[in-house]
C-alpha cells in the first residue's frame, strides 16, 4: 500500500508539475500572439513620416515689371491747424518704362514709405507719350511749370544726356539717350520735373507734320 500510495503521489506531482508548465507557457504565447497582432495593427496603419510629401524648391524666377521708379525728393511738410501743426512728408516720384511713357507723381502722406508708395501711384496716372526719333527729340522745345522753365534740344548720336537734376531722372526714364537741356528757371526739383514733362508733352512727331503737310516721311527728312 504504501508503495502504490507513493506512485500515486508521484504522478500526482509530475502531472501537477506539468500543468504549472503549461500555464506559465500560456501567456509567452499570448504575448508573442499579441505581438504578431502588433505588427500587423502597425504594418495596417500608414507609418509617419513615410507618407509626408517632400516640399520641392522651385526656383521660379518672378517676371521683372517694365516700370521703373525714382524718388526725386523726400521732404518734410507741415501744415498749421487748430490744434497746432500737422507734421507729414511729400514725396517726388518719376515713373517711366525707357520706352517712351514717363510720369511724375507727388504725394504726402504721415509716412515715408506711405507717401512714395501714392506718389508712384500718382505718377502711373498721369503717364504721357513722348515722341523718340532716332535716340532723341524732334525739335527744340521749351517746357514750363510755375517759375520752372526747361529748354531742350536734339543731339547727335553719342552726346548722352547733357541734364542734371530731375530733369536728368525724367530724360532717362522717358526713353531718351542723346540730348541737350538747359534748366532757365526754377531750382525746385519738382517744378523742373513738370516743365520737363510739359517740354516732352508739347513735342510733336515728324509723322503728324509731314500728314499735314502732304509729305512723306523721307521727302520730309530730306
Amino acid at each position: 500500500m504504501d508503495l502504490e500510495n507513493k506512485e500515486e503521489m508521484n504522478v500526482e506531482a509530475v502531472s501537477s508539475e506539468v500543468e504549472t508548465a503549461e500555464v506559465k507557457e500560456a501567456p509567452a504565447e499570448t504575448a508573442e500572439a499579441a505581438g504578431a497582432a502588433d505588427e500587423t495593427k502597425e504594418e495596417k496603419r500608414p507609418r509617419r513620416g513615410r507618407g509626408k510629401r517632400q516640399k520641392i524648391e522651385t526656383t521660379e524666377e518672378k517676371p521683372q515689371s517694365e516700370w521703373t521708379e525714382r524718388v526725386v525728393q523726400i521732404r518734410r511738410v507741415t501744415k498749421v491747424v487748430k490744434g497746432g501743426k500737422k507734421l507729414s512728408f511729400r514725396a517726388v516720384v518719376i515713373v517711366g518704362n525707357r520706352k517712351g511713357q514717363v510720369g511724375v507723381g507727388c504725394a504726402k502722406a504721415a509716412e515715408v514709405i506711405i507717401a512714395i508708395q501714392k506718389a508712384i501711384a500718382d505718377g502711373r496716372k498721369n503717364l504721357i507719350n513722348v515722341p523718340i526719333f532716332k535716340t532723341t527729340i524732334p525739335h527744340p522745345i521749351v517746357g514750363r511749370s510755375g517759375a520752372g522753365e526747361v529748354m531742350l534740344r536734339p543731339a547727335s548720336q553719342g552726346t548722352g544726356i547733357i541734364a542734371g537734376g530731375a530733369v536728368r531722372l525724367v530724360l532717362e526714364l522717358a526713353g531718351i539717350e542723346n540730348i541737350l537741356s538747359k534748366s532757365l528757371g526754377s531750382k525746385s526739383p519738382l517744378n523742373a520735373a513738370n516743365a520737363t514733362l510739359d517740354a516732352l508733352q508739347k513735342l510733336t512727331p515728324f509723322s503728324e507734320v509731314a500728314k499735314k503737310r502732304g509729305l512723306t516721311m523721307s521727302q520730309l527728312l530730306n
